[in-house]
């Protein structure tokens, strides 16, 4: 059968990423770098990767001191599966008045209904602009969110986390947050341990839970003050265990408080909610690459029972543990 007309046809997910004027190339490479990376058991590539212009191909500006070449122009935002709009620095109708230009509105009318949504850092101006994020919650570059939210009141901006998964619509703040959301994208649509792969590949952490702070105070430890990396990594080994707050703690020979107060500083989030975000990556993985019966996944990833683990992943997945190794064994056992 033609592939063309075969519903069963193999066709990979198609990612094209919006290159305006004044971009940032490094936030241009990012989903090219992520999702340019997995590939299925026979070697074909998950993701087709497009870069398009809002205009015909040709060059586009960017804030360094070269322009890039784009090959494609807007009418490849029809095959769009995930639209990614990164940065730009090049302030124009869309960052100065909130309002598209003509071009870019006719670009993105281009966009099929249905197809998901992705921006980085100032890149949420043009959904915003596009009326994508009405009564949406998004986030931005901690510096630019007061101003993007009196721009546009009617969006719910979070200046606090690394990144939001509102189903069809994701945003992320800057530069390096743009690599956790792609990567949570892929974690989405193949499971962990592609993402993971992935992650190990790039050199980067696997996982940074989109909640986590985007401002950590102790980004780097001081090494003339205690810091809770020892705990982090005792904690880790023991998560088939009860742990308790004050068991971290004891480890670093803090009180509770000040182990809490340093672990935030750290880490972004607090020791209960990084806990509870290492033990649901450990729930996926042994779902993903393992046999064990979901009470025995429950046990091995500290949440104890069954019904414990399930409101846990109902909670930061949205599915079930069965329904999350249904979906995502075989793409396990492919990678």
């Amino acid at each position: 059968m033609d592939p063309a007309t075969d519903p069963t046809a193999f066709r990979p997910h198609r990612v094209v990423v919006l290159a305006l004027d004044g971009l940032l190339p490094f936030e241009l490479g990012i989903p090219h770098r992520i999702f340019g990376r997995p590939k299925d058991a026979l070697g074909r590539p998950l993701y087709e990767v497009v870069t398009c212009a809002v205009r015909a191909p040709g060059p586009v500006r960017t804030d360094a001191d070269f322009a890039i070449t784009v090959a494609h122009g807007p009418e490849a935002l029809a095959g769009a599966d995930t639209v990614i709009v990164p940065a730009s620095y090049e302030r124009g109708p869309v960052f100065e008045e909130g309002r598209l230009t003509e071009e870019l509105a006719a670009a993105l009318a281009h966009i099929r209904p249905g197809a998901r949504l992705a921006s980085i850092c100032t890149g949420v101006y043009v959904l915003a602009a596009a009326g994508y994020l009405d009564g949406r919650p998004a986030t931005t570059h901690w510096s630019d969110a007061e101003r993007f939210q009196r721009m546009f009141p009617r969006i719910d901006v979070d200046a606090d986390v690394l990144f939001i998964d509102d189903g069809d619509v994701l945003t992320s703040a800057g530069v390096a947050a743009g690599i956790d959301l792609c990567l949570h994208m892929v974690r989405r649509d193949h499971g962990a341990a592609v993402a993971n792969d992935i992650a190990r590949r790039t050199v980067v952490p696997p996982h940074r839970d989109g909640g986590q702070a985007q401002f950590i105070q102790r980004p780097v430890p001081d090494p003339q003050v205690a810091t809770t990396t020892a705990a982090r990594a005792w904690a880790l080994g023991r998560l088939h265990e009860p742990i308790q707050l004050r068991d971290m703690a004891e480890r670093e020979a803090m009180s509770v408080r000040t182990f809490t107060r340093r672990f935030r500083e750290e880490v972004g989030v607090s020791p209960g909610q990084w806990l509870t975000g290492q033990r649901v990556e450990r729930a996926r993985h042994l779902l993903e690459s393992t046999d064990l019966s979901v009470d025995q996944v429950a046990r091995d990833a500290g949440f104890g029972t069954a019904q414990s683990m399930r409101q846990h992943l109902q909670s930061s997945l949205g599915v079930t543990p069965t329904a999350y190794r249904r979906t995502f064994r075989a793409t396990t056992a492919d990678a």
